[in-house]
């Protein structure tokens, strides 16, 4: 499902026939229960390891034009905590396996029909023998994810994923498997399992979106959904300018062509608009520079008000400094959380205007902007200047401009190495070729991330 390169064959000839031909006949039972279970494909695809970017995925055939149905998923062939063998038992002890993923009932029904010699489930299983396909960064070492990843995001993300991981496993999830000894084993449904089905879920599950909602509804938000597996949708594998989308029906799960595409070419479906380096958390993969065009990097709020610390001379301006990030906390602008910043400027512009203009009142406006609660009259800017678009951002407020900039040196120094360490490696061709898999992509996360701060860092100079 990843769009990464292939890995190079190493079998011997022989080896090699061998594992193609298991291969196919695999693919070919896998083929076979999905017309049981009545999953109509389309005439015009085929599923494939040849030219796809990566193991399965789905292959045009022929022309096909905008609109057309590429295949139907029914129900019936989904995978979730509703079509288990054990759906009761997990219907009857919901209460008892709540957690703030909302994942464990898939995952403890995927533990036990992987496990089953029996299950209904077999032939989909067997397209990830042993999940080994999996690139999750949570499956390399420690050691290499801070020396490849630092400054990056997802190291941290890993990190929080991994105790989360093991918490909810030993809170949730082992105390109701010693519960039920005649349906699972704890030596046999380990936490290793759990981990690697918490990320085969994290990268082939899909959520059905909720119904829409009254604009005007004030009622609490809805519970997301819980994941399910969706056999063939999850072949397809992903870019940012995909020619695929999957429709929810009640009957059905449909793929649908959004444009034309030619025979021969690989049909992608989108995982939604995702930057490179939660593509490389969430999925193992990443897009090469620049085709992920939804690239984006983070900057945590702290580090701005972190920036402006900086340029504090006396005690005075640091607690005016203090008091008004508090101010901005007690406003939800500020706090956890980070600002977001595309190709095309701040995603969060709301946020980082607002802590941009604040931290740089004078004791005068903050007082007035205080006693306003936040509120105060229309400025006499442009319309647009509250917008932080890389064609505003040159326009912003000299104090603002510097503060910004200050922000992007200290969160530039969070990586290890420089934008034209980067350029030079990605610029030869035969180097590049030579650095391993999780290098490569961790180059892809660093180098989009540093592109982007470069541009600001010039917007503001």
């Amino acid at each position: 499902m990843a769009s990464r390169a292939k890995k190079p064959r190493v079998e011997s000839a022989e080896g090699s026939r061998n594992q193609d031909q298991g291969t196919e006949e695999t693919l070919s039972q896998f083929l076979n229960w999905c017309r049981k279970l009545g999953l109509h494909v389309s005439p015009k695809v085929h599923v494939s390891k040849e030219s796809t970017v990566a193991d399965y995925g789905l292959v045009a055939k022929d022309d096909i034009e905008e609109g057309e149905l590429l295949f139907s998923v029914p129900r019936a062939a989904l995978l979730s905590q509703h079509t288990t063998v054990i759906r009761d038992l997990l219907k009857k002890e919901e209460a008892a396996l709540e957690s703030r993923s909302g994942w464990v009932p898939l995952l403890l029904s995927m533990m036990f029909e992987i496990t089953s010699s029996q299950s209904h489930w077999k032939p989909y299983f067997s397209l990830w023998p042993g999940f080994s396909s999996l690139q999750h960064p949570m499956f390399w070492s420690e050691e290499e994810r801070n020396r490849l990843l630092m400054g990056t995001g997802v190291a941290l993300a890993v990190e929080k994923d991994l105790m989360n991981i093991e918490e909810e496993y030993n809170s949730i999830v082992l105390p109701f498997m010693k519960s039920h000894p005649d349906t699972f084993d704890p030596h046999r449904h380990t936490l290793d399992l759990y981990k690697k089905l918490v990320a085969f879920v994290m990268a082939y599950s899909f959520q059905e979106p909720l119904e829409d909602e009254d604009e005007d509804d004030d009622d609490d938000e809805k519970t997301p959904n819980p994941p399910m597996m969706v056999p063939m949708a999850d072949i397809l594998n992903h870019v940012a300018n995909h020619n695929a989308n999957l429709e929810f029906t009640p009957e059905c799960l449909k793929m649908i062509s959004i444009r034309k595409i030619r025979g021969g070419e690989e049909i992608f479906n989108t995982y939604g608009q995702l930057a490179n380096w939660q593509l490389l958390h969430m999925y193992g993969f990443t897009e090469p520079y620049p085709s992920n065009t939804h690239d984006a990097m983070d900057i945590q709020k702290q580090m701005v008000y972190e920036a402006a610390l900086q340029a504090v001379q006396t005690e005075e301006e640091r607690k005016l400094l203090a008091e008004k990030w508090e101010f901005l906390t007690e406003l939800e602008i500020v706090g956890e959380g980070d600002f977001v910043i595309g190709q095309s400027g701040v995603l969060t512009e709301e946020e980082l205007y607002s802590t941009l203009k604040v931290l740089s009142m004078s004791p005068e406006e903050f007082e007035e902007y205080k006693a306003n609660d936040g509120w105060e009259e229309e400025e006499e800017e442009d319309d647009d200047i509250s917008s932080l678009t890389n064609s505003v951002i040159p326009k912003l407020k000299p104090a603002w401009k510097q503060l910004l900039h200050n922000t992007v040196k200290m969160r530039l120094k969070s990586y290890s190495s420089g934008l034209q360490e980067e350029e030079a490696t990605l610029a030869n061709v035969e180097k590049y070729q030579q650095l391993s898999k999780r290098e490569r992509d961790s180059l892809q996360v660093r180098y989009a991330q540093k592109v982007i701060l470069h541009r600001l860092l010039q917007l503001t100079e």
